[in-house]
């Protein structure tokens, strides 16, 4: 079996390599955040293209620092070891990135205060994530965490079980992914991505202010809505019964790029199918991704050397 590579405390070793404590506090308490990042590979051109590398690991960067945790490399360096290591796995195929900055620390209260900071980053092929090509999604009965509980924009671990627990409730109840409202009622986010809606020939998004998670995906939707389709784009707080009258719903995320929403609650979105904006949306992100349009060339980190 081919050997996978991470990379774990300033080295790239075998994952088999790597041991983590049972004691450890990332583990007993999620005291940790991580980061979500694509590698795109393009057949045609037998190159694999990082989407968006330095701002994924700026974004950790800032939730190490709301965490009281220090991220001991640059964010230049972590760019470089991204690099070199899924150079070292020699992946031909579409790949997602997992870094993680955790306390390694395994004494038994949950403080953050102490300076056993660790880092590791491991990778793995990742096709379509999503799976298929519409959602028919649920409002969750959870509500979403606030910035004054567990804050979303820091991609803490911990923050995941409420996540997973709306995910749970609705495929439980046969719907595909979850939709999450903030503590006032306000549409926020899916447990893993963020969510758009067309109304009025504007592209609507819940505002930074409604606990989300200030997603690249999202900045990249709302780039290609403005600069590509014209489009105004409004950030602002979303009413539940608004998914219901809108032209279009669709999702963003890492994992899941760009997928439509065609239902939500049992009520069809429009005619029940993904609308025109998200087909073109999807179309020029993934066409930039792939390293095909020069005007984002700078979204995009080659791996392997021409």
């Amino acid at each position: 079996m081919q050997d996978i590579y991470v990379f774990y405390q300033g080295k790239i070793v075998k994952e088999s390599e790597v041991q983590i404590s049972i004691r450890s506090k990332a583990f007993n308490y999620g005291l940790g955040c991580f980061e979500g990042i694509r590698a795109y590979w393009d057949e045609e051109a037998q190159q694999l293209y990082v989407f968006r590398l330095k701002e994924h690991f700026e974004r950790l960067q800032e939730s190490c620092k709301a965490l009281y945790m220090s991220l001991p490399y640059t964010v230049e360096e972590l760019c470089q070891w991204t690099v070199e290591l899924l150079r070292k796995n020699n992946f031909k195929t579409t790949v997602y990135i997992r870094p993680v900055a955790f306390k390694g620390s395994d004494h038994l209260f949950p403080t953050l205060f102490d300076d056993d900071n660790r880092v590791l980053i491991y990778c793995q092929p990742m096709g379509n994530f999503a799976g298929k090509d519409a959602f028919r999604a649920a409002v969750s009965s959870w509500r979403r965490i606030s910035d004054t509980m567990l804050p979303p924009r820091t991609k803490a671990t911990a923050a995941y079980l409420n996540s997973a627990l709306a995910s749970l409730e609705a495929l439980q109840n046969g719907y595909d992914e979850a939709i999450l409202l903030t503590k006032d009622g306000n549409v926020c986010e899916g447990p893993g991505e963020n969510i758009f809606l067309v109304k009025k020939g504007k592209l609507v998004t819940p505002s930074p202010a409604d606990d989300i998670l200030e997603g690249i995906t999202r900045d990249t939707v709302m780039t290609l809505a403005k600069e590509e389709l014209g489009m105004e784009v409004v950030e602002r707080s979303v009413g539940r019964t608004e998914l219901y009258s809108a032209q279009e719903v669709f999702f963003s995320g890492t994992a899941m790029e760009v997928t439509a929403v065609v239902e939500v609650d049992n009520r069809k979105i429009a005619d029940g199918q993904p609308g025109e904006i998200c087909k073109k949306i999807k179309a020029l992100f993934f066409d930039i991704a792939l390293g095909k349009n020069q005007k984002y060339a700078h979204y995009c980190t080659p791996v392997y050397e021409k």
